[in-house]
């Protein structure tokens, strides 16, 4: 149910967090700690049924294909599955890994060759959800306040940043999306993610759940 309302859209909503429902905390704490995407995600316990495709991914742009294997290695040696083993696009250079909490990560590079040794550095940070409208879902999300970078039609829509460090939204089709990860579209219960919004509670269009919540910060020990 969309829970916005005209009054609503007094004050711009932003990304403040993005949490990650997880069945083990502990487990989730060490899995991101040593895939080194800590800094972008928080973490709550949660029991909420899901089966299949969680509609959403969280996608990384680095430097090269070094830092893309280096990333996709270290998510392996700490217990991730491989959806897609990197390689060569049209794009670029990218690879696909799901957590073991479920949560699928895109890391990926615009550079085909290899650019120089593996930095472990993040150039940015994308959270990509899965809808049905891409056109629908943008006007709702430019009526709560968020700015549009970048568009391509009902394919693609991304919403500019908060600044340096912070994390993007953007918008793909559902199915695409799915495409592009190497799964089925097919999926029940939960999405298993909140986004911490800097104005109120809402739910978007596609049963994507914001709430009030503090700036983006590592989950807390």
């Amino acid at each position: 149910m969309v829970m916005a309302t005209t009054a609503s859209t007094a004050a711009a909503t932003a990304l403040a967090s993005v949490i990650l429902e997880v069945a083990d905390l502990e487990a989730a704490r060490r899995f991101y700690s040593a895939f080194g995407v800590e800094s972008y995600v928080r973490l709550r316990v949660c029991e909420a049924h899901s089966a299949g495709f969680r509609g959403f991914t969280v996608a990384l742009t680095v430097s090269g294909p070094a830092t893309v294997d280096s990333f996709v290695s270290t998510a392996v040696d700490a217990g991730a599955t491989v959806l897609k083993p990197a390689a060569k696009s049209l794009w670029g250079y990218g690879g696909v890994v799901q957590a073991p909490d479920g949560t699928i990560w895109k890391v990926a590079t615009s550079a085909k060759k290899g650019t120089g040794p593996a930095t472990r550095e993040i150039d940015e940070v994308v959270l990509l959800l899965g809808v049905e409208d891409v056109k629908a879902t943008k006007q709702f999300y430019v009526g709560r306040g968020l700015t549009v970078a970048r568009s391509f039609g009902g394919k693609y829509v991304e919403f500019a940043s908060g600044g340096s460090g912070s994390v993007k939204v953007a918008l793909y089709k559902r199915g695409a999306l799915a495409k592009d990860l190497g799964v089925l579209a097919d999926g029940v219960g939960s999405h298993r993610i909140v986004l911490g919004s800097t104005t109120g509670a809402f739910t978007d269009p596609d049963g994507f759940v914001w709430e009030a919540g503090d700036s983006l910060a590592p989950t807390p020990s």
